[in-house]
């Protein structure tokens, strides 16, 4: 059985989607579900660019490949890439003592996530 597979411009879009809906789904859901988009879209753009470098290192966790990304990449995209990816996991999880991300904080991520995709697809 295969599984879809899914690009990261798809999964922007599908963020770009979610963050100009105007849907019955509560706004705070739409930002958290864009922020999971996001994280997605960047893992798979990290994953790429290592896959290509080192095989196999795909399997490992994301904050060992975030560790791994400045031998690969310039150190600032590496940079830039860890810090994003903090802020969407924090975007992405419910406490219910907490209030979730704002539209701007995702358009934001957005912004800097595109730019990511776009430099380590290069």
């Amino acid at each position: 059985m295969s599984t879809p597979t899914t690009s990261a411009e798809e999964l922007l879009l599908t963020a770009d989607q979610l963050l100009g809906a105007r849907t019955a789904a509560t706004a705070a859901g739409r930002h958290r579900g864009a922020s999971l988009a996001l994280r997605t879209a960047l893992q798979l753009s990290v994953d790429r660019v290592l896959d290509a470098a080192v095989p196999g290192l795909a399997d490992t966790t994301m904050r060992a490949k975030l560790l791994c990304l400045h031998c690969y990449t310039a150190v600032e995209t590496a940079r830039r890439a860890n810090a994003v990816w903090s802020h969407l996991c924090l975007g992405c999880h419910y406490h219910q003592y907490e209030i979730g991300p704002t539209h701007d904080q995702v358009r934001a991520w957005r912004t800097e996530v595109g730019e990511l995709v776009g430099t380590l697809t290069i």
